[in-house]
C-alpha cells in the first residue's frame, strides 16, 4: 500500500503557497490603497498648520480636533489604524451650532418676518450646497482626508465630504475655542459666502442686498428715485440704492418696485466682484 504522506506533503506545500501569495497579496494591495490616500493624518496639520489657522481664524491649540474633523470615514479604511477617528461625531455637534448661529442671525436681522419664512430662509442658507461651495471658497478641500474613491466623488461633484467637514471643524473650533470663537467663525468666514451663493437662487434681490451688507457690519441700503420719465400710463422709473454715503447700483423699470429691484441686483453684482470679503465698513466699498 501506497504511503499517503507525500500526498499530504504535497497538499500542505500547496496551501502554504496559496496562503503566503495570498498574504503577500493582501499586503500589497494595502500599500496600494495607503498610497493612493491623501496624506497621512499626523502631517496634515502639522506642515500646514498657520494655513489651517489662516483659513478658519484662530489659532489650533488642540491639533487632534482639527485632524478628526478633516477626515472623512473612507480614510479609516485606507489608515487601519483604530486610534484614527472620522469626523462624523463632530460633524452631528457642528451641524447643531451651525443651525443655532444661523437661526439667531435671521431673528434678529428680519424682524418682521414670520417662522415659516425664517425656516425657509435658513434652509436656503444652510444646505449642503452651500457649505461645499464655502468649503471650496475657502480651499478647505485641500487640507481634507479620504480615500482614493471619495476624493474621485468629489472631483465629480459630491458636495457631502466637504459640507460634513466644514460642520466638522465648527464643532472642532467650538470644542477648542468656545462657542464664541465658532460663532466669530460662522458670521464672518462662511455666512458672506452663504448669502453669494443664495443669490444664484432668489430674485428677491433687495432682501438679499440686505443681508449681504448687514453680514458685513454695515448698515441698511437706501434706495433713491433719481429720475422719472414718461407719460403716466407707461411711467419709467430710475433708482440708485446707496449703502452708506456710497452709491453702488442703479436700475430703471416701470414701476418703483422693479426699479429698486434691479438697483439692488447690480449693487449685488457689483460687491461681489469686488471680491473682498471683509466685515469691516471701511474696507467694504473701497
Amino acid at each position: 500500500m501506497r504511503s499517503s504522506r507525500p500526498i499530504e506533503s504535497s497538499v500542505t506545500e500547496i496551501v502554504r503557497s496559496l496562503y503566503n501569495g495570498l498574504v503577500r497579496f493582501t499586503v500589497q494591495r494595502m500599500e496600494t490603497l495607503r498610497r493612493k490616500a491623501r496624506r497621512p493624518i499626523e502631517h496634515v496639520v502639522g506642515e500646514r498648520r498657520h494655513a489651517l489657522e489662516a483659513v478658519l481664524g484662530v489659532d489650533i491649540r488642540s491639533p487632534a480636533l482639527y485632524e478628526e474633523a478633516l477626515t472623512h470615514r473612507s480614510y479609516l479604511q485606507v489608515k487601519n489604524d483604530p486610534t484614527v477617528q472620522s469626523n462624523e461625531r463632530l460633524e452631528f455637534l457642528g451641524d447643531a451650532i451651525l443651525g443655532m448661529v444661523i437661526a439667531e442671525y435671521l431673528f434678529h436681522h428680519h424682524e418682521d418676518v414670520a417662522e415659516g419664512e425664517l425656516t425657509k430662509m435658513r434652509s436656503w442658507l444652510v444646505n449642503k450646497r452651500s457649505l461645499a461651495l464655502c468649503a471650496r471658497k475657502l480651499d478647505l478641500d485641500k487640507f481634507l482626508l479620504m480615500s482614493y474613491s471619495a476624493a474621485n466623488a468629489l472631483a465629480k461633484g459630491n458636495d457631502s465630504v466637504l459640507a460634513d467637514a466644514v460642520e466638522a471643524l465648527i464643532a472642532a473650533v467650538y470644542l477648542d475655542h468656545g462657542f464664541d470663537k465658532a460663532r466669530s467663525f460662522i458670521e464672518e468666514r462662511l455666512l458672506p459666502l452663504m448669502l453669494e451663493e443664495r443669490v444664484m437662487h432668489d430674485t428677491n434681490f433687495k432682501s438679499l442686498l440686505l443681508e449681504y451688507v448687514q453680514a458685513r457690519g454695515y448698515s441698511a441700503p437706501r434706495y433713491r428715485v433719481v429720475e422719472e420719465s414718461g407719460p403716466d400710463h407707461e411711467k419709467q422709473f430710475t433708482v440708485a440704492v446707496y449703502v452708506g454715503s456710497a452709491s453702488v447700483g442703479i436700475g430703471s423699470g416701470r414701476s418703483k418696485k422693479e426699479a429698486e429691484q434691479n438697483a439692488a441686483r447690480q449693487a449685488l453684482e457689483y460687491l461681489q466682484s469686488r471680491q473682498t470679503p471683509t466685515t469691516d465698513p471701511e474696507e467694504f466699498l473701497r
